[in-house]
């Protein structure tokens, strides 16, 4: 799929792609370069699909990663999401791409979902602990599409769109 990404210094847009890992010629990021997660390890994982989003003119450097999932095979689910370490924070060479591996993997729930999980799309938060280490929060975040509609979910049954 072709999107659009920021260059952060110079606010020119770059066209890019969000392909299968398998169109890839480059190994998946992992936590040996920067990475949060071992996208190689989760990506071996049953009824899961492994994407990496890269600039055209750079198709060798990953730019952010995305691990979508049919939980029960029926249930659109997020599993891993993350840029990479150089597009982090305020000093990122680019900007948007989290935001299109968010909407390629809403698409997918549209692609994927059926019956009542048609638009659905479910992720857990990871957060970082000032000790470092990664923790789960207590639950979840739910996002449901309905005809260019967005609707927010929190962990505790919230669903006016307020986080």
């Amino acid at each position: 799929m072709n999107v659009k990404v920021i260059e952060a210094e110079s606010d020119k847009i770059l066209s890019a792609k969000i392909a299968s890992n398998y169109q890839v010629r480059t190994g998946l990021p992992s936590v040996t370069d920067g990475w949060r997660f071992n996208f190689n390890k989760h990506a071996k994982r049953k009824n899961r699909q492994t994407y990496v989003l890269y600039c055209s003119h750079s198709p060798e450097i990953i730019e952010g990663c995305l691990i979508f999932e049919m939980k029960n095979t029926v249930e659109p689910y997020m599993a891993y999401i993350e840029i990479a370490p150089h597009n982090r924070h305020e000093k990122g060479k680019l900007r948007n791409v989290a935001e299109c591996l968010i909407a390629f993997a809403c698409r997918l729930s549209f692609v994927n979902g059926k019956g009542d999980y048609l638009g659905w799309l479910a992720f857990d938060v990871f957060e970082e602990r000032k000790e470092g280490r990664r923790s789960e929060t207590n639950g979840f975040i739910l996002i449901q599409i309905q005809s260019a509609k967005t609707r927010w979910h929190n962990h505790n049954g919230d669903s006016s769109g307020r986080w």
